[in-house]
């Protein structure tokens, strides 16, 4: 195999498309060098869940022969990638990060697998997550049957979670792009301290047929990727309807850009506080200079606020209750004391003691939040706002320390990622800057089906700005 060099592996999807069609690079030579990348690479950071690179180069070696004969599927063809371990992979080990489950196989793939084999996207890897996509809750990183998840910028940080593989395999040059879970959080986190870009799309708009169930009215389905526009490939490869997914929207993305709105004709709202207030003090010069970024991007700009919702606790009630009826038998075999965590063990059985009628108030309560997040966007097009507050933190600080520090008085937009899964509203997580040498992110959140707007949205800011392609150091 030819030497590709440190530059092949982070190249963006539209990159590696050209390149394979002009035959400057094979389909096989991708799928060895990501896969022994992969291989090499992901123990380092606890990415990797399982090496699937003799399944990629058999799919690539296909993908060749397609591309030699002119048949041309897409922008996918030929790219590789990483999935969480959460999805199904026929014949292949799913162990959803959890000891219970080390030995658990398959006889069929995941919707999205599906989808991205017919695109031709040769499949390298299945990357590490945090036990149960975190269940109702954990406190430590090391929650995790892979360990914990360690930040490509700063190994003694944390990745995020739950998809903490699918974010340092992007970041890290391990994949081009990846797949990811997010219930509350666990998109926009991890790529937020990681550093690359992701979307969480509108709930319903991707297939969860295959993927292990957390929460059923939350679970989303996501890409991370090096741009705005690469998630915007792939989310068209993996969005669609199916009936074999009862939440499933039963509608398909085509992604648009030559027909999105004009940036000048949006009203992009924020919360001054958000900014100026709320972020950690290191954090707060990139995050201030990204706002300035974002106006001057011709938006008409709209001071605002969430509706006042306990979004906290009614999204961590509804997690809760779903996560202990979904490992029911987990607990009831006693096999769930072989989880790494804690306080994941304890929130699992006492999941099973919450009262029904506390469950439905959080369902009714969720409701209002939706509509009243609904009737928010009446005044605003899109939402703007960091992803965190804070970088990623020690790998080893319990992840339910809180900063004994004054709260802000104006809550501004700081609950957005349990208001905007609670009303399964998509957002998309664009690098911003850095607090020190650790990567911080916006998150631009907009209605049910509104991915184009944000996506062109986040195009423009990736346009005037290059955070989305700086490199950890010492990665290659």
């Amino acid at each position: 195999m030819a030497d590709l060099g440190s530059e092949i592996f982070f190249a963006g999807i539209v990159d590696l498309n050209r390149m394979l069609r002009a035959k400057e690079v094979s389909a096989l030579e991708l799928a060895r060098a990501f896969g022994r990348r992969m291989e090499s690479l992901g123990p380092r950071y606890n990415a990797l869940a399982l090496p699937l690179t003799e399944r990629a180069i058999r799919q690539a070696k296909a993908v060749d022969a397609e591309i030699k004969r002119g048949r041309l599927r897409g922008p996918l063809q030929g790219v590789p990638y990483g999935a969480k371990d959460l999805l199904s992979v026929a014949g292949q080990i799913t162990a959803w990060g959890a000891r219970p489950y080390a030995a658990q196989v398959f006889d069929y793939d995941a919707a999205v697998i599906q989808k991205l084999e017919s695109a031709g996207a040769p499949l390298v890897g299945k990357l590490a997550m945090v036990e149960l996509a975190g269940g109702p809750s954990y406190r430590y990183a090391s929650a995790s049957l892979s360990g914990p998840g360690r930040n490509p910028w700063d190994g003694s940080r944390w990745s995020g979670g739950s998809s903490s593989g699918s974010a340092i395999a992007v970041a890290a040059g391990l994949a081009p792009f990846a797949i990811g879970s997010e219930t509350s959080g666990s998109i926009l986190t991890p790529a937020a301290f990681c550093g690359v870009t992701a979307l969480r799309p509108t709930y319903g708009l991707v297939s969860r047929y295959g993927a292990m169930p957390l929460s059923w009215t939350l679970d989303k389905l996501g890409p991370f990727c090096r741009s705005a526009e690469d998630c915007g490939l792939v989310l068209e490869t993996i969005a669609g309807g199916d009936r074999r997914d009862p939440g499933s929207a039963g509608k398909s993305f085509y992604y648009t850009p030559q027909y999105a709105r004009k940036i000048g004709e949006l009203r992009i709202g924020f919360a001054p506080a958000d900014f100026s207030e709320w972020p950690d003090e290191t954090a707060r010069a990139a995050l201030q200079q990204a706002l300035e970024t974002v106006r001057g991007l011709g938006a008409t700009m709209v001071e605002t606020k969430l509706p006042d919702f306990p979004y906290g606790v009614a999204i961590g009630a509804i997690i809760s209750v779903d996560a202990a009826s979904v490992f029911e038998p987990l607990i009831a075999s006693g096999k769930v004391d072989e989880l790494a965590d804690q306080k994941q063990i304890a929130g699992l059985k006492a999941g099973l003691e919450i009262p029904a009628n506390v469950y439905l108030k959080a369902m009714r309560l969720r409701r209002l939040a939706q509509e009243a997040i609904f009737k928010l966007f009446g005044d605003v097009d899109v939402l703007v706002t960091p992803a965190r507050l804070a970088p990623a933190p020690k790998i080893d600080e319990p992840l339910d320390h809180r900063p004994d520090r004054a709260r802000p008085k104006d809550a501004g937009l700081t609950a957005l990622i349990p208001a905007g899964n609670l009303a399964g509203i998509p957002a998309l997580a664009l690098p911003c800057g850095f607090a020190g040498n650790l990567p911080v992110a916006l998150q631009v959140a907009g209605v049910p089906f509104s991915e184009n707007t944000l996506l062109a949205v986040g195009k423009e800011f990736q346009s005037r700005t290059d955070w989305h392609k700086r490199r950890p150091p010492g990665v290659g």
